[in-house]
């Protein structure tokens, strides 16, 4: 079931990114840019004995480009990023949720047209909450990443981020303003 809904939100979205504008040819990140990703992670650093995942870690960020660097081809931009995955016991008798938010920082550069590649710190809080009572394990972390945008359009483009974060990789779709 869950697989089904993100095959369709999947193929919703490339329909949408193949109808917008011609393609892109040359989708540098610059200063003024607003940049909206949506993703889904695959598997997670944050875990207990005892729990499984029921909600996959899902994000999303906002980003908007303060600075121009290298004649275009690079810049700095500056967003905030919140995440969320949710486990059950395996008995099933508690659920244990994690809300991540925080500010990130980016810095970005255009190796070859339509790929955005860029790298990044994010200070977050990770808000810890269960329906069993336990000891909050609430608290801030700081996260490095490592991520690259592909251009279909002018506006719509699939990411991926490697970090240290809600889940070591994120795959979804970046919207362009």
């Amino acid at each position: 079931m869950k697989n089904n809904i993100f095959i369709r939100f999947l193929m919703v979205f490339l329909l949408i990114g193949f109808s917008w504008n011609v393609f892109a040819q040359d989708e540098a990140f610059n200063k003024d840019d607003m940049i909206i990703n949506a993703g889904v992670g695959l598997g997670t650093y944050i875990s207990d004995k005892g729990l499984s995942m029921t909600v996959p870690p899902i994000s999303a960020s906002f980003e908007y480009g303060i600075v121009d660097l290298f004649n275009d081809r690079g810049g700095i931009g500056v967003g905030g990023y919140a995440a969320y995955l949710l486990r059950k016991s395996d008995e099933g008798n508690y659920n244990v949720g994690n809300f991540i938010i925080g500010p990130r920082g980016l810095f970005h550069y255009q190796f070859v047209d339509k790929l955005d590649t860029y790298a990044g710190i994010m200070f977050g809080y990770n808000i810890v909450s269960s329906s069993y009572q336990v000891p909050s394990a609430s608290g801030f972390s700081s996260t490095f990443f490592l991520g690259g945008r592909y251009y279909f359009t002018n506006n719509v483009a699939v990411f991926g981020e490697l970090g240290y974060g809600v889940s070591p990789l994120q795959l979804g779709f970046t919207f362009k303003f």
